[in-house]
């Protein structure tokens, strides 16, 4: 696998080239990450204090397939829409979730959703390795970052551990493991598509 010295074309760049659409192409495009990470939020298994939901996989993929900037302004627009009241997360919406259990997690989403989309911009989705351990390192800052702010709220450092990070280990692993394989694959199809043409 041949990682590219500068940015790379995205694969959303490579699927919908950024010459075409404008302003209207990115509105579009993080309006609709932001509806994915909404569907994602409620595609969930009960747990207390932080539902395991497919967030983390749309965070994950839309960071790489974005890009960085275009990845952050989506999951700002998805947090505000969360902030204003819209029933985006997990469990409904609204300011109080900012002050809650979940609040490190989504300042994790849209600080690992950045990371990711500048490694995708350097190529790291056009392989499975690279793309796994992409996903690993915007997976690590998502919990880092979440269980930071659970030991706060909890007031206990191995509660936080125990509530917000072992019981997601085996599904995030899984979670990293399907995008690693994904991504990788519908780049050789945009290539094989363009190729076509």
């Amino acid at each position: 696998m041949q990682i590219v010295a500068g940015a790379s074309p995205t694969l959303i760049n490579a699927l919908w080239p950024r010459e075409t659409g404008g302003m209207i192409r990115l509105a579009l495009l993080a309006v609709a990450g932001s509806i994915l990470m909404a569907l994602s939020a409620k595609t969930q298994v009960p747990m207390w204090p932080v539902p395991m939901t497919m967030q983390t996989f749309a965070v994950l993929v839309i960071g790489m397939a974005y890009g960085a900037r275009l990845a952050g302004a989506t999951l700002l627009l998805y947090l505000a829409e969360g902030a204003v009241g819209l029933p985006v997360f997990a469990s409904g919406g609204g300011i109080a979730y900012f002050a809650g259990p979940t609040t490190g997690y989504l300042i994790g989403f849209l600080v690992a959703a950045v990371l990711v989309g500048h490694l995708g911009e350097r190529g790291w989705d056009r392989s499975v390795p690279m793309t796994f351990l992409a996903m690993v390192a915007g997976t690590l800052v998502i919990f880092v970052l979440g269980v930071a702010w659970l030991s706060v709220f909890l007031g206990n450092v191995p509660a936080a551990l125990a509530n917000g990070l072992t019981p997601f280990i085996v599904g995030a692993l899984v979670k990293i493991a399907l995008a690693a394989a994904v991504l990788p694959l519908v780049w050789k199809l945009a290539l094989r598509r363009k190729d076509a043409y």
